[in-house]
C-alpha cells in the first residue's frame, strides 16, 4: 500500500528542526521518498501541519495492566489479554508507535499485534524482570515456604526471583532464550513494592556482573531499576547500560553514569499519576509516602543529570489506567528542559536503546512510516503535546490509525 502526505512541515531528527513543507511517500510501511508527487492508495493533505516521527516511550509495562494491585494478583490470563490489548490500542492512538517494555510477559500481546488481532505499538521487551528475594520485583504476596536450597527460583508473569550469581545467570539465559531484546534487573527499592525501602540496595556486584556478562554474550545490554546513589553507582560500575528512574541521583552517581557511558531514563509522569490516583486504587499509605519522595525529587534529578552531561532517554512507567497520561511526560520535563532536549531524548537516544537506529525516530528514507501530524510547533511549545487534541493524524507503518 502506498501512502502520500502533502504539504507537511518535515521534522529533521539530525538537526532537531523543521525544514519546510514537502511531500512524503511510503510504500508498504516504509518511507521511500521526499518531494515527489503522484498518486497513492491513501493521500493526506497536511495543510502545513508539523510532521514528526511517531513517539517513542522508553519505559512502559503492558503487563502491569491495572493500578489495582489486588486485581492484578488474581486476574486470569484472559482478563490480562483483554486489558493489555486495550492499553496497546490506546497507546498507538496517542501517537506512541514504538515502546520499550521494561518487564513482564508480553509475548501474547506481541503475537496479537503481529497478526492484526489488535492494534498496538512496536514493542521492544525485557521480558520478565530479574529480582532478589524481597526485592522490588518480588511480586508474590503472603507467607512463602522457606527455600530448600540457595539455587531455588520463583517466577510470575512479571518477574523471576533469583539469588546468587549462578541463579541470576540462569534467569538471564532463560529470558534471552525466550526472546528478550535486553534484560532488566532491580538494584534498589521501589514505590509500588510493599516491603523494600527506596534506599535499599538490591543485588550484589557479582550478581550484576553475571547478568551483564550474559547480555553482552548476546550483543545486548542490561537496564536497572534504581533510585539511590549507591545503587546507581554499583550498577554502572558493573556494566549496566541504562538506569531507569534515578530520582535520587546525586552529583557523584551522575558523574559515575557519565564516566561509564550509562543512559538515564527518567519516568516522571508515573509519580504524578500515582499521587493523583494511587489512593483511589488502594495503594497503601506507605507506598504513597514513598511516591511523594520520588515525586518531589524528580525535576531536580533532571537538573543534576544534565549538569553532569548524562545522556537521557524518554519514558513514562505509567501503570494500567494511568497510561492515559502518557503525554504528560512532555509537559513535566518542559519545566526544566527545552523542546530540543526532550525531542533529542525521544528521537535520538530512545532508538539506540531499542536498537532500531535509522528505523524509528526519523522520517528519513528507509525508516518505518510511523508519523504524527500536529498544528502546534512542538519546538516552541512542547508542553502542548500533553493536550488530548494535540495530534491530528497518527500513522503507524503507513496505516492511518487516527485522523480528524
Amino acid at each position: 500500500m502506498r501512502l502520500l502526505i502533502r504539504n507537511a512541515n518535515l521534522f529533521d531528527t539530525a538537526s532537531l528542526s523543521f525544514v519546510g513543507e514537502t511531500t512524503l511517500i511510503a510504500d508498504d510501511g516504509v518511507i521511500v521518498s521526499h518531494g515527489e508527487n503522484g498518486t497513492a492508495d491513501v493521500e493526506v493533505d497536511a495543510r502545513g501541519a508539523f510532521m514528526m516521527p511517531g513517539f517513542i516511550d522508553g519505559h512502559v509495562h503492558f503487563r502491569l495492566a491495572t493500578l489495582d494491585f489486588n486485581k492484578l494478583a488474581h486476574w486470569s490470563e484472559v482478563e490480562f489479554g483483554l486489558a493489555m490489548g486495550r492499553l496497546a490500542e490506546q497507546t498507538v492512538e496517542r501517537g506512541f508507535t514504538t515502546v520499550r517494555d521494561l518487564g513482564g510477559d508480553v509475548e501474547g500481546l506481541m503475537k496479537a499485534i503481529r497478526t492484526g488481532m489488535v492494534e498496538g505499538p512496536r514493542i521492544v521487551r525485557a521480558g520478565r524482570m530479574l529480582t532478589q528475594t524481597g526485592g522490588h520485583g518480588d511480586a508474590e504476596s503472603g507467607p512463602r515456604d522457606i527455600p530448600t536450597c540457595a539455587c531455588e527460583m520463583r517466577h510470575t508473569a512479571f518477574g523471576i526471583v533469583a539469588d546468587g550469581p549462578d541463579a541470576v545467570r540462569k534467569a538471564a539465559r532463560h529470558n534471552l532464550r525466550d526472546g528478550s531484546d535486553f534484560l532488566k534487573i532491580h538494584v534498589s527499592g521501589g514505590v509500588a513494592s510493599p516491603s523494600d525501602p527506596l534506599e535499599s540496595v538490591q543485588y550484589t556486584s557479582a550478581e550484576i556482573a553475571a547478568v551483564v556478562e550474559e547480555a553482552a554474550h548476546r550483543q545486548t545490554y542490561v537496564a536497572a531499576h534504581a533510585y539511590s546513589p549507591e545503587s546507581i553507582q554499583m550498577a554502572v560500575k558493573n556494566g549496566v547500560h541504562s538506569i531507569e528512574h534515578g530520582n535520587l541521583v546525586d552529583a557523584a552517581s551522575a558523574a559515575a553514569m557519565k564516566e561509564h557511558g550509562a543512559v538515564l531514563v527518567p519516568t516522571l509522569a508515573t509519580y504524578e499519576a500515582m499521587n493523583v490516583f494511587g489512593a483511589k486504587f488502594g495503594l497503601p499509605q506507605a507506598n504513597l509516602d514513598k511516591n511523594n519522595r520520588v515525586l518531589e525529587a524528580g525535576i531536580a534529578s533532571l537538573e543534576v543529570a544534565r549538569a553532569a552531561g548524562v545522556t537521557m532517554g524518554f519514558g513514562t512507567d505509567l501503570i494500567g489506567e494511568t497510561q492515559s497520561r502518557q503525554a504528560r511526560e512532555f509537559a513535566i520535563r518542559a519545566e526544566v528542559e527545552t523542546g530540543e532536549q526532550i525531542l533529542h531524548s525521544m528521537y535520538v537516544v530512545n532508538p539506540k536503546l531499542c536498537r532500531l537506529e535509522g528505523k524509528i525516530g526519523t522520517l528519513a528514507e528507509g525508516a518505518q512510516a510511523d508519523i504524527v501530524l500536529m498544528q502546534v510547533n512542538p519546538l516552541e511549545d512542547i508542553a502542548s503535546l500533553a493536550e488530548a487534541d494535540a495530534l491530528s493524524y497518527v500513522i503507524m507503518g503507513g496505516k492511518v490509525v487516527r485522523q480528524p
